[in-house]
């Protein structure tokens, strides 16, 4: 952008089209995530994937995901945001047709590794774009505002797009939604988006590269694995092997004189305080499987019928987002994060306090609240994050805040989950019926999943008794998943009134950046 001094440049009719243009990847990126969730059953029938291949399916895409963030997030600052993105969209829109057609459980493992690395291109070259293209504080907040409401709104409409694709169309159908998407970036993008690049002619370190691909790799898949299987040996191995690269990772980038990632960002007080609280808030990511499961295999609905309970807590976290920016021009920030996470927390008790036979409404209010409280932060954050950061730095500063989203979720699930498969296991043991095959009951101990698909074999009274004791010891369990979102929350809170409680609201000369504008930047 233009280097302007004194008054800051605010956008034009041109950029907020160009904020469309950015909020169409997350969108599409939302939905690819919610929508495979229900097309995995069709994809293990047509291509005869097994359950392990199924996982892979799964799981490949945000493995290559986190683990290329923080590259991606550079090179973007290097060669071009734009250009990264263009990159990204053309290999993204080519591999959303590999998957689509594949033809093997392996070709569809190798086409979604393959969208991972193109969608780390996605998020840290768009956040840094809206950087570039709001200077204005105000209207910075609101676009980011706007781009994570698209976020949240993919996750609504990933059910009702992906169940609609599912019941007229072959599975692979679902890929196909995001090729028009990256057709209209590819054409649009050069006409709306700035280019900025750094000019220092530095190239990206490879060896920094492999060993954050070496840190961040384990840690993810050491955490799922332990979220599938609890800490056992293997999984506490590879996670302390990825944090061992991870520490030959940070020693040299104290090394280089151009770092893949600058650790000197963690020095500003805004970018260090909003990534530790926002991988604490992210770790509450868990209470929303346990929500699905609950909806699904306690209360019995669908699908569908689950994720349209669950969709007044979506609308409410798309809302908070949308109207925070707003709000903080004349709350400080302070207040307004800690009363949305307080009355998260108090979500959180409203769950914690849910029985097997309580009603749907009790559990779509918790869980409303839960998210509209927890959106104040996370719109904020994602600005205090990009905003603190030089220019130059701010595509490395938004992959940051990404992977900080992956790891906490992980770490989440992970930690979380396994506290909830304790409590499960510790009271469904003794609510079994005594007259139960012994496959039976071990299966029941491993997950009401598993119960419930063993009680499909039992007479009807025993199988009602098995399921009884199944479905009170897994809402025990989401009272106490439930119970420690809120103590994160509560704690949260208070880390980020005393870490903010100086900033005033949004708009305010105390929160602009000094110096950020008068960087010099180029625009193509």
């Amino acid at each position: 952008m233009i280097a302007v001094t004194g008054k800051v440049m605010k956008a034009g009719i041109k950029d907020w089209i160009g904020l469309a243009v950015l909020a169409l990847p997350a969108l599409l990126v939302s939905i690819d995530v919610s929508v495979m969730i229900l097309a995995l059953p069709h994809i293990g029938a047509a291509l005869g994937a097994d359950s392990t291949q199924q996982l892979w399916v799964m799981d490949i895409y945000g493995f290559m995901l986190s683990g290329f963030l923080i590259t991606m997030g550079t090179l973007g600052d290097r060669i071009g945001r734009r250009k990264l993105l263009m990159i990204g969209g053309a290999a993204f829109g080519a591999a959303s047709i590999l998957a689509a057609f594949s033809q093997s459980a392996g070709m569809l493992i190798a086409a979604r590794a393959l969208l991972g690395i193109a969608g780390a291109t996605l998020s840290p070259s768009t956040l840094a774009l809206i950087s570039n293209m709001f200077h204005d504080h105000k209207q910075r907040s609101f676009a980011i505002g706007i781009w994570l409401t698209c976020s949240m709104g993919g996750m609504a409409l990933g059910p009702v797009v992906g169940g609609t694709l599912l019941g007229h169309f072959w599975w692979g159908s679902i890929f196909l939604l995001a090729v028009p998407v990256m057709v209209l970036l590819l054409i649009l993008g050069p006409f709306l988006l700035p280019e900025y690049r750094q000019n220092d002619g530095e190239r990206v370190d490879l060896l920094s590269v492999g060993l954050s691909l070496g840190a961040i790799l384990p840690i993810v898949y050491g955490f799922k694995e332990a979220a599938k299987h609890g800490f056992q040996t293997l999984p506490i191995v590879i996670i302390l092997v990825g944090l061992l690269i991870g520490v030959l990772f940070v020693q040299r980038q104290q090394r280089l004189s151009s770092p893949l990632l600058d650790l000197r960002l963690f020095t500003n007080s805004a970018f260090s305080t909003s990534l530790a609280c926002m991988f604490g808030i992210t770790m509450t990511g868990a209470v929303m499987l346990y929500i699905a499961q609950y909806l699904q295999f306690v209360k019995g609905l669908s699908p569908l019928q689950a994720g349209l309970w669950m969709l007044p807590g979506v609308i409410g976290s798309m809302s908070g987002m949308l109207l925070s920016p707003l709000i903080a021009r004349r709350v400080r920030p302070a207040v307004l994060i800690g009363a949305g996470l307080i009355l998260s927390a108090t979500g959180c008790v409203l769950l914690a306090r849910i029985s097997p036979a309580s009603g749907l409404m009790l559990l779509a209010g918790g869980y409303t609240l839960f998210n509209l409280g927890a959106s104040p932060f996370q719109s904020l954050a994602s600005d205090f994050v990009v905003g603190s950061a030089p220019p130059e730095k701010a595509g490395s500063a938004a992959s940051m805040l990404q992977t900080s989203g992956e790891f906490a979720f992980a770490v989440g699930i992970a930690v979380l989950g396994s506290l909830g498969t304790v409590v499960y296991r510790s009271r469904v043991k003794d609510t079994m019926p005594v007259d139960i095959p012994a496959s039976v009951a071990q299966a029941s101990r491993d997950s009401l999943a598993s119960a419930t698909a063993a009680a499909e074999g039992l007479s009807l009274k025993t199988a009602d008794k098995l399921l009884t004791g199944a479905h009170e010891a897994f809402t025990s369990g989401l009272n106490v998943v439930a119970a420690c979102c809120c103590a994160l929350m509560l704690g949260s809170a208070i880390i980020a009134v005393i870490r903010y409680w100086k900033k005033r609201p949004i708009g305010t000369s105390e929160t602009q950046e000094p110096g950020r504008i008068s960087a010099a930047v180029s625009e193509k």
